[in-house]
């Protein structure tokens, strides 16, 4: 058996710094992302009732941006709960836009939003341009809670937890 040379030697410490570094890049990146904000993307929406509702206008105001299906099944389940969120919070100044996927046939959007008596403003997403904005939301449900800077706070793929999301709409409006 021979005696290491003095190669092998010298870069015995090189992986556990090249170890090093990338945690501390990975690190310095999910700080970055938690600690920045990121605006939401400056679009107008057409609700199903023909109404135009811009980012723009929606400032001032802490604002959530849900994009769903009605063939997305957690999205009908979360619906009850986007309703009484909005209903929980309108008055203190909450907005709420429901934008329907580009592939969702309107009629279907119009006879859900009408049978559930939604009380918020649905928008349809028709040429999905929406969603690209948004950072090409492909997946539903995903929502964004959006302060009243205009600014991305969060973004939930999936349902929320609920409790979590009242929390944070919470401090932004006594903010």
């Amino acid at each position: 058996m021979t005696a290491p040379t003095h190669s092998s030697a010298t870069r015995s410490w090189f992986k556990p710094a090249a170890i090093g570094a990338v945690v501390l890049a990975l690190a310095g990146i999910g700080y970055a992302s938690l600690s920045s904000t990121t605006q939401a993307p400056d679009v107008t929406f057409i609700s199903i009732a023909g109404e135009k509702i811009s980012t723009e206008s929606l400032r001032g105001k802490v604002v959530m941006v849900n994009f769903w299906a009605t063939s997305c099944v957690t999205c009908v389940k979360e619906m009850p709960d986007m309703v009484a969120t909005y209903n929980k919070y309108k008055d203190q100044g909450l907005e709420f836009v429901a934008v329907a996927m580009q592939y969702d046939r309107p009629d279907y959007v119009l006879n859900f939003a009408e049978q559930r008596k939604l009380p918020f403003k649905v928008a349809l997403d028709s040429a999905g341009d929406i969603a690209r904005q948004f950072g090409d939301v492909t997946l539903t449900p995903t929502t964004f809670l959006i302060d009243k800077q205009g600014r991305i706070l969060k973004t939930y793929v999936g349902e929320p937890d609920f409790a979590a999301v009242h929390k944070l709409i919470e401090k932004e409006l006594a903010g």
